[in-house]
């Protein structure tokens, strides 16, 4: 074999066959700087940061709904959403925290969460794009009235249309303050949505409570009387996503630096919010070690990535239970008559993050 060379470059082999006449060597050569020379001069074709229109279409309508004033979780599960074409987003709502939350210890935690949710939104570009609505600032004062703001009149607004066959999702990544609310403005909508929910206890049966957990679980915490609503006297279709499943969503600071951080204004705007938390709570000397819980993007994961044909969230198992009661004190009790509910206990978080992941990527090529 010899090398043919260019600028000091070898580029190709010369087979040196003696079977091969002088000729077809002269042709080979030839032939290969030709095609060396097309291949230097053509340039690398273009990166497509986006998904084409024409194969990722809508095929669901959700509205986000999460206190985005508290934990960061849901800033993420937000930015997540509006990279998922599939899932056409028809309203975000503000919603309210525990009064004294640490995270906001304000009496406007829900219009702060307005305000996070169009910061973010600013941050991406998207600012004009979604309708935001705010959710109440209260919790229920009981579970036959309902607080009668702009978030529980958008979910009714929506789940009353006429002139759309599309399922609608709402995804709540908090307490149950609008959903309830919607319900008591217009119990029909019970026949109209599916509500995902990150929230609630676990079931004994399904799996076991982490170390020096608290009996009421943060997110049915917030309001307790909602829940009731929801689960005790609707027949709202439920897709729970408790405690154990949420805790599943381990994002590790390895991968907020190098995957996050790394993608653009957007990834900064997160990873800056992760990392405030961090400082902050170790003035308080605690260390929350190396990973953080994406609890509320589960969110998308059971939406915008179901599967293709006979369309679920087909990587990710639940069970069928019947719904409990919601006691006093936020806790489960039998309901011999409840209906059933898919409770989520195992969740497919490989294709959830990488998903975000990459969206993030396709994002801050633009």
């Amino acid at each position: 074999m010899g090398w043919a060379v260019l600028n000091r470059r070898p580029i190709f082999y010369i087979p040196k066959n003696k079977s091969m006449t002088f000729k077809k060597q002269i042709l080979f050569l030839a032939t290969g700087i030709i095609t060396t020379a097309v291949s230097f001069g053509q340039s690398k074709p273009k990166f497509e940061a986006s998904f084409a229109k024409d194969f990722v279409m809508p095929r669901m309508r959700v509205i986000v709904d999460n206190d985005f004033g508290g934990d960061p979780d849901g800033l993420f599960q937000l930015a997540h959403q509006v990279l998922s074409p599939s899932a056409e987003i028809r309203g975000i709502i503000g919603s309210h925290l525990k009064p004294g939350d640490p995270f906001d210890a304000s009496n406007e935690t829900a219009t702060n969460a307005v305000k996070k949710a169009k910061e973010l939104l600013s941050i991406m570009k998207l600012q004009d794009k979604f309708p935001v609505f705010e959710g109440s600032n209260l919790q229920l004062k009981d579970s036959k009235t309902p607080n009668v703001s702009e978030g529980a009149k958008a979910i009714v607004k929506e789940a009353m249309r006429e002139d759309v066959k599309t399922p609608l999702y709402i995804l709540c990544g908090a307490g149950l303050t609008e959903v309830a609310s919607a319900y008591l403005i217009e119990p029909k909508i019970a026949d109209r949505i599916i509500l995902v929910w990150i929230g609630g206890p676990e079931y004994s049966d399904l799996a076991t409570p982490p170390p020096g957990y608290t009996s009421l679980e943060y997110n049915l915490g917030i309001d307790i009387a909602a829940g009731q609503v929801v689960f005790n006297d609707s027949k709202i279709p439920i897709w729970q996503v408790p405690r154990n499943a949420y805790r599943e969503t381990l994002l590790a600071y390895s991968e907020l630096l190098l995957k996050v951080k790394t993608q653009g204004k957007t990834g900064e705007y997160l990873t800056e919010k992760i990392e405030s938390l961090m400082k902050r709570v170790q003035l308080f000397n605690l260390h929350i070690g190396e990973t953080y819980i994406m609890g509320d993007s589960p969110l998308v994961l059971l939406t915008a990535l179901q599967s293709s044909f006979e369309a679920d969230p087909s990587s990710s198992f639940y069970a069928l239970k019947q719904s409990p009661l919601i006691n006093a004190q936020g806790l489960y009790e039998m309901n011999i008559k409840g209906r059933d509910i898919r409770v989520y206990h195992h969740l497919d978080t490989r294709l959830m993050f990488e998903d975000f992941f990459n969206k993030l990527q396709f994002k801050s090529k633009k």
